[in-house]
């Protein structure tokens, strides 16, 4: 088991999960003005300052997981203050414009995410590979990308303070809904921290860690690499060539 720590793969992570979640939370707000509801923008929301954005139990958790040992596979995943619009005052109606605004902050991310593979694709060469110092910049967009594209799918997750938390309950019928809110809303970060990082470490330290339930953050980096791969397509090899990129 490797439990050396890459400091500087740690800190690129927590950059570009900050610069992440901002962008995140700037798409939910931006979403609901399209919508018709100012107050995202009212609250500040609608802005790209961090300040405005960070939970400290989401940043926590991308700290922790970013500082992850090398065999555990650092990751950059956490998550920013929920933006709460005003289902009343959009224009598609209460549960769909909730629903559009809740779905805006993943999808941005995504397109974010793939649209830095797609950079890659174009200036990953000989020379930016043979150069150290153009490699940790092949290695940097590596990993922005990987966290939007991680993040993006870290949100589909059902549980409060997530968008797929959101989603789930806007298409939930009434009655079933409010039994949901009722243990996911005020559970819902205990649950998330647990199974990402309590449990994964218990079972690290008891040897099983290899079951999958205990390895949810390693999926969701596989997933985002295998994706960048796929739009970056940098060679027969590809995967290796991003999973280099992102350990270096």
């Amino acid at each position: 088991m490797d439990l050396r720590i890459n400091v500087l793969l740690a800190l690129m992570l927590i950059g570009s999960f900050l610069l992440a979640i901002v962008l995140h939370e700037f798409g939910h707000a931006l979403m609901a003005s399209w919508l018709g509801d100012p107050t995202p923008r009212a609250e500040g929301r609608q802005t790209l300052s961090l300040s405005s954005h960070i939970d400290p139990v989401g940043i926590l958790l991308c700290i922790i997981l970013a500082f992850q040992p090398a065999s555990a596979i650092p990751i950059g995943l956490g998550w920013g203050k929920p933006v709460k619009p005003d289902p009343w005052k959009m224009r598609t109606g209460a549960n769909s414009g909730v629903l559009i605004v809740a779905l805006a902050g993943p999808l941005f991310n995504l397109l974010i995410g793939l649209l830095v593979a797609g950079v890659l694709h174009f200036v990953t060469n000989a020379f930016m590979l043979s150069n150290p110092y153009t490699l940790r910049v092949l290695q940097l967009l590596t990993v922005f990308a990987s966290v939007n594209i991680g993040i993006a799918i870290f949100n589909i997750i059902p549980l409060y303070p997530l968008d797929g938390y959101q989603v789930l309950y806007t298409l939930l019928p009434s009655k079933q809904a409010v039994q949901y809110a009722r243990w996911a809303a005020p559970y819902g970060p205990f649950i998330i921290l647990a199974f990402f990082f309590f449990v994964p470490f218990l079972a690290r330290l008891s040897g099983v860690d290899n079951f999958p339930l205990f390895r949810l953050a390693y999926y969701i980096w596989l997933a985002s690499v295998n994706l960048i791969a796929l739009v970056a397509g940098v060679g027969a090899d590809s995967l290796n060539v991003i999973s280099a990129f992102y350990s270096l």
